[in-house]
């Protein structure tokens, strides 16, 4: 019975001190995320299935959100591309985080020559501005989600690693870590005793702004014609197709924007700093 009640107020708990904003953030995020993932189960439509006779209806009981320009089902398109900005953001979040992370403690634990070479390799992938490579990427497979995945990852794997170093440098000088060294303890004990869970929070904090680059990342090279291509369901590439319908159909505009807005915002809101 206590146990029970113990792994019932772990949760609690955490939930209560998670700040105002951030409990905001994870409520809507968590509806986005069902709205994305349960849309399939609960609305059998086909996102692209296009049906010329119903183009740009008003939502009902079979469209809730409408149609487009093309009768496609616009509950199923706003599903398929939150799916698609989420598949984006995990994927790209980790693949920078994980190399970020264990270069940054190499470098700043280790120092020397490998710290200076490190820290060259992240300055020249500075110097060359996120987007560009990104387009370059872009224009070498054009419309392929792979091309777009590598390179918002070549981009944001860079913050990771400055942060982590320069806090692993601080870190790696204190008594606690250098007594738990001179106790024999190896490095994997080290990394998680005393490294992680000061580094935890601004790693988590930079996945959160990460996520949302990388979510507005693609929706501006598809609302720019230049990321993934039709009839793939894609919130940039959303507000482009039905821009030009935007006085016929305002809630059909309304919606890839209103979905893009609300996924950045509760992303940044996870990322708010705890107020005290």
């Amino acid at each position: 019975m206590k146990l029970s009640l113990a792994l019932g107020a772990a949760p609690a708990d955490g939930w209560r001190r998670l700040s105002t904003r951030r409990r905001l953030g994870l409520v809507l995020l968590g509806l986005l995320l069902a709205v994305a993932w349960l849309t399939p189960w609960l609305h059998d439509a086909d996102p692209a299935r296009q049906q010329l006779t119903r183009i740009l209806e008003s939502p009902t009981l079979a469209a809730p959100l409408g149609t487009d320009h093309l009768g496609r089902d616009m509950l199923a398109r706003t599903a398929a591309a939150l799916r698609l900005s989420l598949d984006m953001a995990l994927l790209s979040v980790v693949s920078a985080a994980v190399p970020g992370i264990l270069l940054g403690v190499i470098a700043g634990w280790r120092g020397g020559w490998g710290d200076r070479v490190l820290g060259g390799l992240a300055d020249a992938c500075l110097a060359l501005p996120g987007l560009l490579l990104v387009l370059l990427l872009a224009a070498i497979a054009p419309g392929n989600f792979w091309a777009l995945y590598v390179g918002i990852a070549l981009v944001l794997w860079i913050e990771y690693f400055r942060v982590v170093r320069a806090r692993t440098r601080v870190l790696v000088a204190s008594p606690q870590l250098e007594a738990s060294r001179l106790l024999g303890f190896g490095p994997g004990y080290l990394f998680r005793r005393h490294l992680w869970p000061e580094l935890a929070p601004q790693v988590l904090t930079l996945a959160a702004f990460g996520a949302a680059s990388a979510i507005l990342a693609m929706a501006a090279l598809g609302f720019v014609s230049v990321g993934l291509r039709p009839p793939t369901a894609e919130l940039g590439l959303m507000m482009t197709e039905l821009l030009p319908y935007y006085h016929e159909a305002p809630w059909a505009m309304a919606q890839p924007i209103l979905a893009l807005c609300l996924l950045v915002l509760s992303l940044n809101l996870l990322a708010a700093k705890e107020t005290k």
